[in-house]
């Protein structure tokens, strides 16, 4: 936990960038810089809204006793679907489960790894995905010199490298640390990951703490997001465990006894992952081919 607040300290602590970041935010303008950028025209793009049938299925929680728990996360490596494919709620244990599901036609493999890699590079790249919650993003001058590293095959340069993000899930403005992580130390049984079960995966653990409260915390969460190829198109199945962390590589729930994460703050977070990847349906694909599949700075 206490990695947290050192890791994030410098994006804190610059008072100018904050404000201008919340400021462009809360008015969806660019910057002139960001505004000379080859991909600033995505930014002025239409957000479309997500299928109100989709969406209403975070109105209310799901069934605990359906949804399964960060140990069992083996079990979306199975065929078939589980209990809960898209619905919320608190866990007996009092932390937070979210479950997702999207399907993309015209989403492959290799432009998940890419967008991955590429868009931690610079804050715009952030805001185009989700424009009126995304505000920020930063990594360190290593881990960007990992991303672009062309040894390092696209789908393992995310692989250890701490985003630094600015954005609202719905419970206001938070900074949020994601460590990314390669399946397996993510604690997936590598002896199963193969087709067709699974195609590809981005996710790791993360912490956030509100803009405004460097002293305050979140609970940490366990975010994973899994891929797997359909007759239909490229299924992606997201999965959030709240005040779940990795302890020895295995996960464990860091939450004091008797405490529960607040459901408003899991429900948040369920819309939220709606409306973003709503969006990413149509938008990756089309920044994929502006780009070439290429990861320049």
């Amino acid at each position: 936990m206490d990695s947290y607040i050192s890791n994030a300290a410098g994006q804190q602590n610059n008072e100018h960038y904050l404000q201008s970041a919340l400021e462009r935010t809360a008015e969806q303008i660019l910057s002139q810089e960001e505004q000379q950028q080859p991909y600033a025209r995505f930014f002025h793009d239409r957000v479309e809204a997500p299928d109100p049938r989709h969406y209403q299925l975070m109105d209310a929680p799901c069934d605990p006793a359906l949804a399964i728990f960060p140990h069992q996360m083996n079990d979306l490596l199975n065929p078939g679907e589980l209990a809960i494919e898209t619905g919320w709620c608190n866990l007996p244990d009092g932390t937070g489960f979210i479950a997702n599901r999207n399907l993309y036609p015209d989403i492959t493999p290799e432009m998940i790894d890419w967008w991955f890699a590429w868009h931690p590079l610079e804050d715009l790249r952030y805001r185009i995905w989700y424009p009126p919650q995304h505000a920020g993003i930063s990594v360190s001058a290593e881990h960007r010199a990992r991303l672009l590293d062309t040894s390092i095959p696209i789908r393992q340069r995310n692989w250890g490298v701490l985003h630094h993000v600015i954005e609202d899930t719905n419970s206001g403005m938070s900074h949020v640390d994601i460590q990314f992580m390669s399946p397996q130390d993510f604690g997936f049984d590598m002896t199963r990951w193969k087709a067709p079960y699974v195609a590809t995966f981005a996710g790791g653990q993360g912490w956030s703490v509100p803009v405004g409260h460097a002293g305050g915390r979140k609970a940490p969460a366990l975010m994973c997001h899994i891929f797997r190829q359909t007759a239909a198109g490229l299924e992606h199945r997201t999965r959030f465990w709240i005040g779940y962390q990795l302890v020895d590589g295995k996960p464990q729930s860091v939450l004091p006894p008797g405490v529960s994460v607040p459901a408003s703050v899991i429900q948040g977070l369920a819309q939220h992952n709606v409306c973003e990847f709503t969006r990413f349906k149509t938008f990756l694909p089309e920044v994929y081919q502006q780009f070439g599949g290429e990861i320049t700075a």
